[in-house]
């Protein structure tokens, strides 16, 4: 079995493009051009240069030595935070302006949660001098003020969501709506493995870097080029399709994916979709959806902005159906106590969403020689006040 996309768009029962008619030049335009974009030696010596000198990449693969000792067993951290922006989302939006800009894209458009994608979208349009428009939902825009701030430095437009939960959700809905009033001249850069086909495969490609990267890196430091496990949080999910990408077929290498149970799975205000999801459409694509009997979509809440979504992009609702991948809920606190744990032992301050990830060492035994990778899919400095907030430092 393969855990990778077929050539209809779909991981299993899931994935494809769903999408208004107004839409359907755009998405098809993408369809037809990007595997074909991407594998032009220019392209690639682009994207590739500029993953070295602008954002800094290879990222370390990091031994955490404290914190392998505290739980007994060998843990690695891909440190995704020391890129530029400070997570991993940039890789993404250095592929995705290359590909638009041959595509003759001149307005680029985005949505953000957390507000990492709308750094590094506004980032990569200022390096490329194009024009930029996010869309950020009321709440987030509250919460994550620092990198609204960023954005505006950048050069950026910042536009509210005001309707329905004034999360990543209705960022998403204005973002499309925008996309089908302005098909001609403009790119929409969607920030995780979600949307209509081809975004999920192409966002997971462009992430495959991670992957990529800690399959060599493994074998300098451990002599083999694969891990035992690879941990990452999911929301949309595009840090785990990144970390997960090399090692789909490789059943060997257990896939761990981290969801946000906020105040508890069944709370009433969660972000576990893989429990509390059922199969819907959302934003152009078949996955698994938390929504009501009659299918309304219900408000996914975390205390991390990146990672209240009601789905999840259509490869982690494969590999959660398949049982390629195991899926594990953590609450609130558990993320918050994990983000306190790791500053204190690793001198590393993880953004909450990571946080999620690194709470699994409390719910899992795994044994001395499990060789065990981190994907460090960002840096904390976004969530300082949350952190202040929450131990009242």
């Amino acid at each position: 079995m393969s855990y990778n996309i077929n050539d209809k768009g779909y991981y299993g029962e899931f994935g494809g493009a769903y999408i208004p008619e107004m839409l359907y030049p755009n998405v098809e335009e993408l369809k037809d051009n990007y595997l074909k974009i991407m594998s032009e030696p220019s392209f690639q010596k682009e994207f590739k240069s500029l993953l070295k000198d602008y954002v800094g990449r290879p990222s370390p693969l990091y031994f955490a030595k404290r914190l392998s000792k505290q739980y007994n067993t060998k843990i690695y951290l891909k440190r995704e935070d020391l890129n530029h922006t400070g997570a991993h989302k940039v890789n993404n939006t250095i592929g995705q302006i290359l590909m638009a800009k041959r595509l003759n894209k001149t307005r680029i458009i985005a949505e953000t949660g957390a507000g990492q994608h709308g750094v590094a979208t506004a980032t990569v349009c200022a390096l490329m001098g194009l024009q930029c428009v996010i869309y950020m939902g009321e709440v987030d825009i509250a919460r994550q003020a620092p990198n609204v701030a960023r954005m505006a430095l950048l050069g950026a437009t910042v536009i509210p969501a005001t309707s329905g939960s004034k999360t990543l959700k209705d960022a998403t809905n204005e973002a499309i709506r925008d996309w089908i009033n302005n098909p001609e001249d403009t790119h929409y850069i969607i920030g995780s493995v979600v949307g209509p086909h081809p975004y999920p495969d192409m966002v997971a490609r462009f992430q495959a870097i991670v992957s990529e990267e800690i399959a060599w890196q493994l074998q300098e430091k451990e002599h083999k080029n694969t891990p035992d496990y690879v941990i990452a949080c999911v929301g949309g999910g595009s840090n785990a399709a990144g970390a997960f990408y090399h090692f789909l077929d490789h059943t060997e290498v257990n896939l761990i994916a981290v969801e946000a149970a906020g105040k508890g799975v069944q709370s009433g205000k969660s972000a576990a979709t893989s429990i509390l999801g059922k199969q819907g459409i959302i934003h152009g694509s078949k996955t698994l959806l938390m929504q009501t009997n009659d299918g309304q979509i219900t408000e996914p809440y975390s205390i991390s902005a990146g990672l209240d979504y009601p789905g999840v992009g259509p490869m982690h609702a494969n590999l959660y159906a398949t049982k390629r991948a195991e899926f594990i809920a953590i609450t609130d606190q558990e993320a918050m106590d994990a983000g306190l744990e790791l500053s204190k032992t690793e001198g590393i301050i993880p953004a909450i969403e990571t946080s999620h990830a690194l709470a699994v060492f409390k719910r899992k035994s795994f044994s001395p020689n499990d060789i065990v990778v981190i994907n460090l899919s960002g840096r904390g400095d976004k969530d300082l006040a949350t952190y202040i907030d929450h131990f009242n430092l």
